[in-house]
């Protein structure tokens, strides 16, 4: 059987961010939504959260362009002199990766996102990340020592078949290919480190090489040419006009991505296909 989690990145990012994760959660498609724990909106999030206790909740952990659970002055390696990570994801994973001294600074900061979310007594099972940072190796590492500590269960291995998104879209064909080589061979790695242990991860996750622009037509696309099992599709809806998401995502089309979760066409397809709504507890959604 065919299952689908329907994810909504960037939760607790903004108060549009959240208007729209309450709305497509209630009378959309989606199954659950990430936290951001340094976002201005956080509080309002786990409001949103609370009152709609059937959206599963993960971390969307945040190393790039965002800002810090920690005081910036815990740890300086890892911030900018305004206090907040640097925004070029490139640089930062470069330091991730050669920078040994930083690396119990990291440590601290990501358990302080998990913390924070944890302390909000909300149900925390899964992780993702931000620009997908979850999948730079030497974060990957501290997650694996990290997530058994903390009941995390469920984590999102990114990878996407390239042809078959370039059969739906041609666009940064390019750079869709330099992705689709970046994040292979790193879920072949974080596929091998689960099989020691028992953490749920979807088949495929839809979103990587479309990322912003996860229209309804293209949604309806995807959901054509599933593969058995569960697959993850992660958007970033949002409700306009929002200030914080115009300015740091100006291309990415927000309302449109908001209007496909809540498409009846769409929902309509699923049903059609005996396609389950899920999220990675295993809980079943009804499609409206």
């Amino acid at each position: 059987m065919r299952k689908l989690i329907i994810n909504a990145d960037d939760f607790g990012l903004s108060s549009g961010v959240n208007r729209a994760v309450e709305q497509a959660w209630q009378q959309g498609i989606l199954t659950q939504a990430s936290l951001m724990a340094g976002g201005d909106a956080f509080d309002e999030a786990v409001e949103v959260a609370r009152r709609n206790p059937g959206l599963q909740i993960g971390l969307h952990l945040t190393l790039v362009q965002g800002k810090p659970v920690l005081p910036p002055e815990m740890i300086p390696g890892l911030v900018a002199a305004n206090g907040c990570f640097p925004d070029n994801p490139v640089a930062v994973g470069m330091k991730l990766f050669f920078d040994p001294t930083i690396r119990m600074q990291l440590r601290c900061e990501i358990e302080a996102q998990i913390l924070k979310v944890k302390e909000t007594g909300l149900p925390f099972s899964h992780i993702d990340g931000h620009l997908n940072i979850q999948m730079h190796p030497t974060v990957f590492t501290l997650l694996t020592e990290l997530m058994p500590l903390h009941g995390i269960t469920s984590f999102r291995i990114t990878r996407e078949r390239l042809f078959e998104n370039l059969r739906l879209n041609r666009s940064r064909m390019v750079g869709k290919a330099v992705e689709r080589a970046i994040f292979g061979s790193l879920a072949h790695y974080a596929e091998t480190t689960f099989k020691r242990q028992e953490i749920k991860t979807a088949v495929e996750v839809k979103g990587v090489l479309n990322s912003g622009c996860m229209t309804e037509e293209y949604l309806l696309a995807v959901i054509e040419r599933l593969q058995p099992g569960t697959t993850e599709v992660y958007f970033h809806p949002g409700c306009l006009p929002d200030a914080v998401i115009s300015r740091r995502m100006p291309d990415y089309q927000h309302a449109e991505e908001l209007a496909a979760l809540l498409s009846p066409k769409v929902r309509e397809r699923l049903q059609q296909l005996d396609i389950a709504l899920t999220n990675y507890r295993g809980e079943s959604k009804p499609y409206a």
